[in-house]
This record gives structure tokens, C-alpha cells and sequence, in this order.
């Protein structure tokens, strides 16, 4: 089931929160809150649906309560990470490329395309919400999968940021507990999570939802995750070739041993 009606709503909820956003960031001189506002696009989302379905059932509070859950986590982390901080990098390289007149552009290129990128991977939001068929076995996989899913990004989260507290580790590379087995288990966490989603909407009879999870990964692997945060990397810090070296992306694996080369770039 599809309701054009309930999901034409939450488009205007996903573009009045980007509004409120774009003009918050303007006397602050910061876009980098649009990260702080991503999660709650979902919360507000995954609200509208739920209030606004026909007979919202048991799956459609539970997703409802997992999505908050997420949300208020990342969303919380996310700023008590930045909150005191310079805007971040990416935020100002974008600035750089689009001045003069950022502040007036990130409307649509920082907020407005936030907004529209949250309405879409919100589908399994939807069909969870519209849904009427009982709970059941893949739904309790779908719980499992969200779990294993916020484990991976909570505890990322939290050992990168205290491996960074400390200044002993400055300028040294996270290869220390989840971080030893992929080079983003937060991103990889995420991606489980919006897959869990999707396994929640395809037992709702949501199958055509499945955009949703398959933009986000292809967001967490190629555009705003893992290629732009490797950009260059090896350049500015030579140890994270080793780390790549040796280390899944992704997906979590044991760690590769090394491969030493000759001279004549043999392999030993």
C-alpha cells in the first residue's frame, strides 16, 4: 500500500525542517548543524506517517520507538561532537566552492537536498506505518539486523571519540576494537540499520520501499561515508595506507596480513 497523500505531507515536514535549518545556520556562519538535523528528519518523518495512517498497528510504534531511538543517539553524539567546533571541513570546502553567496546557496545544495534525500530513504517508514499485517518472523530478523546494526555504529562511535580524546593518539591511525575489523563500523552499522527497515516494510507488504536502503548504502560507500572521507587520506597521513592495507572498508573481516613487495614489485 502507498498513500501519495501521507507521503506528499511528509515532504512538506522534510522542507519546512530544512528551511528552520538553513536559517539557523546563517548567523552562525555554520552549515555543518545540518548534520545534527539528519536524524531528526527521520523522527519527524517516521511521526507524520504514523499520525497520519488510516490504523497505525504494533509494527508501525515499534519502528516508530527504533527510529527515535536511533535518532536521538546520532543525533545527540553528532552534537555534542561538533558543538564549540569550527565548521567542519567538507562544509568549508564547499563554501569555498560555492562563494560568494554560500550563504544563500546551501538552501538547496546543503538543506534543501538534505531534506529531499530524508524524504526518500524514508519509504520503509512509510509502509511500516501503512501496513496492517501482523507481526512476525521476519520482523523479529528485522529486529535482530537493527540491533547488530546499532552496536556496530554506538560502539564505533564511542572508541573513535575517546581514542581521539586522548592526545597520545594525535596524528595516529583507529585500528583498535571495531575499527581492527573495518575502516568505518559506524557507516557499516547505519547501512544494517536502514536495511533492518526495509525488512520491517517488506513484511508490511513494502516491498517497493526498497530504494531506501539501497541509496543509503550507495550515500554510505561512494558520496558523503567512505569515499569522501578517504579522499586524499593516504596522501596527508602515510599510515592509513597501511590501515587500508590490511583493513576492510565496509564490511567487517579479519584483518589482512601486510604483503611486502621487491624491488621489482614482486610479491614476497
Amino acid at each position: 500500500m502507498f498513500d501519495p497523500g501521507i507521503y506528499g505531507t511528509g515532504l512538506a515536514v522534510a522542507l519546512a525542517l530544512a528551511l528552520a535549518g538553513w536559517l539557523a545556520s546563517i548567523p552562525l556562519k555554520n552549515a555543518s548543524i545540518a548534520d545534527s538535523l539528519w536524524p531528526v528528519f527521520f523522527i519527524l518523518l517516521g511521526l507524520t506517517y504514523v499520525l497520519g495512517a488510516p490504523a497505525a498497528g504494533d509494527r508501525a510504534w515499534l519502528v516508530l520507538v527504533l527510529v527515535a531511538l536511533w535518532g536521538l543517539r546520532l543525533g545527540a553524539f553528532i552534537t555534542r561532537r561538533n558543538w564549540g567546533e569550527p565548521e567542519d571541513r567538507r562544509y568549508r570546502a564547499m563554501r569555498a566552492g560555492n562563494d560568494p553567496g554560500f550563504w544563500w546557496k546551501s538552501v538547496y545544495i546543503v538543506f534543501g537536498l538534505q531534506g529531499l534525500l530524508a524524504w526518500v530513504i524514508s519509504l520503509p517508514l512509510l509502509a511500516t506505518a501503512l501496513g496492517q499485517t501482523p507481526l512476525g518472523v521476519l520482523d523479529a530478523l528485522a529486529l535482530l539486523l537493527w540491533l547488530g546494526g546499532l552496536f556496530f555504529e554506538s560502539v564505533g562511535d564511542h572508541q573513535l571519540a575517546r581514542f581521539k580524546a586522548r592526545p597520545e593518539n594525535a596524528g595516529k591511525v583507529m585500528d583498535q576494537g571495531l575499527w581492527r575489523y573495518t575502516r568505518h563500523p559506524n557507516y557499516f552499522g547505519e547501512a544494517c540499520i536502514w536495511w533492518a527497515f526495509y525488512l520491517f516494510a517488506l513484511a508490511a507488504g513494502g516491498w517497493w520501499s526498497i530504494i531506501a536502503p539501497v541509496l543509503m548504502t550507495w550515500l554510505l560507500l561512494r558520496v558523503s561515508g567512505v569515499t569522501l572521507l578517504e579522499q586524499n587520506i593516504g596522501e596527508r597521513r602515510p599510515a592509513y595506507r597501511d590501515y587500508i592495507a590490511r583493513t576492510n572498508a565496509f564490511i567487517p573481516g579479519p584483518p589482512r596480513r601486510p604483503t611486502l613487495h621487491n624491488q621489482t614489485g614482486d610479491a614476497k
